[in-house]
C-alpha cells in the first residue's frame, strides 16, 4: 500500500496489534483497510465485510498484498474486539481530515443517538453516541461515547475541540443550546445554529415574541414532495431588543 499522506497505513500505523505473533496470519492494516472500505460501502456486519472483500479481491490486491488470502468474518470480529477503540477513533479522525479535498466546509451537524442493542458484559446497556456529521461530504468526522444522554452537554465541547471547524456552521439541537457550547464553537472559528425549545422557557418566549412583533428581514420557503409534502419555512430577524440579556 502506498504510504502517502492520505493512506490508511500512514494514519493507522500507531494501532497496536494485540494478537499473539503466531496468530497474525493477516496483517492488522489489511483487516482495518478492508473493514473501512466495506463499511463505507454499506456493510453493517462482519459477514457483510467478508462478502464485500471476497467479491472485490482483484481490486483490493491493487493496493493490498493479501499474501495469506482474505480474513474471515470471525477473524475480523476477534481483531476488532481486541482493539483500543479510542486509539482507533483518533486514527480514523486523522485519516478523514487527510482524505477530504480541503479543510471542512459548510454545515456540521452535532447529534446524539442511542444504540439500544449494545451490551456491556452480556447485559443490555444503551450506549449514547454524540457524532459530528459533515453534511456536504456525507461523512462522520468524529464521535464521542457518553454513558447517559444528559452527558451530551459535556461531550459536545470535547467533540468540537477535536475537529477543524473554522468557517463552518455548527448545528446543535436544543440540548446543546448553552452559552459554554456557543463560546466553544466561536473559539474554534466556527459559527453556530442552536435550536431553542421549552427547556429554556424564558428564551423561547422571548424569541416567539420577537417573531410576533418584528418584521423578518428575510424569508425562505421550500417544498419537498419526494415522500409526501414537507414544507420548510425560515424567517430571519436581527432585532434582539426583545431578548433578555441579548449580549449572551
Amino acid at each position: 500500500m502506498k504510504k502517502d499522506k492520505n493512506s490508511i497505513i500512514r494514519h493507522f500505523s500507531e494501532m497496536k496489534d494485540f494478537r499473539m505473533n503466531r496468530k497474525r496470519l493477516y496483517p492488522l492494516i489489511e483487516i482495518i483497510t478492508i473493514a473501512i472500505a466495506a463499511t463505507l460501502c454499506g456493510a453493517e456486519s462482519y459477514e457483510e465485510i467478508e462478502d464485500f472483500g471476497l467479491e472485490r479481491v482483484a481490486w483490493l490486491k491493487t493496493f493490498l498484498e493479501l499474501s495469506n488470502g482474505f480474513p474471515s468474518h470471525d477473524t475480523s470480529n476477534r481483531v476488532f474486539a481486541l482493539m483500543d477503540p479510542e486509539k482507533f477513533e483518533m486514527c480514523f479522525r486523522s485519516w478523514v481530515k487527510a482524505v477530504l479535498d480541503s479543510p471542512n466546509k459548510g454545515l456540521i451537524c452535532i447529534d446524539g443517538k442511542t444504540i439500544r442493542g449494545a451490551k456491556t458484559g452480556g447485559i443490555k446497556s444503551p450506549i449514547h453516541m454524540v457524532s459530528a456529521w459533515l453534511s456536504e461530504e456525507n461523512i462522520v468526522l468524529g464521535q464521542v461515547k457518553v454513558s447517559e444522554k444528559s452527558n451530551e452537554i459535556i461531550a459536545i465541547p470535547e467533540l468540537i475541540k477535536g475537529l477543524f471547524i473554522k468557517d463552518c456552521i455548527i448545528s446543535v439541537d436544543a440540548m446543546g443550546c448553552r452559552q459554554d457550547i456557543a463560546k466553544c464553537i466561536l473559539a474554534e472559528g466556527g459559527d453556530y445554529v442552536l435550536a431553542v425549545k421549552n427547556n429554556q422557557p424564558t428564551l423561547y418566549q422571548n424569541i416567539e415574541d420577537s417573531f410576533r412583533f418584528y418584521k423578518p428581514i428575510d424569508f425562505y420557503e421550500s417544498t419537498d414532495t419526494g415522500h409526501g409534502i414537507i414544507e420548510k419555512k425560515c424567517s430571519i430577524i436581527t432585532d434582539l431588543s426583545h431578548i433578555e440579556q441579548p449580549e449572551k
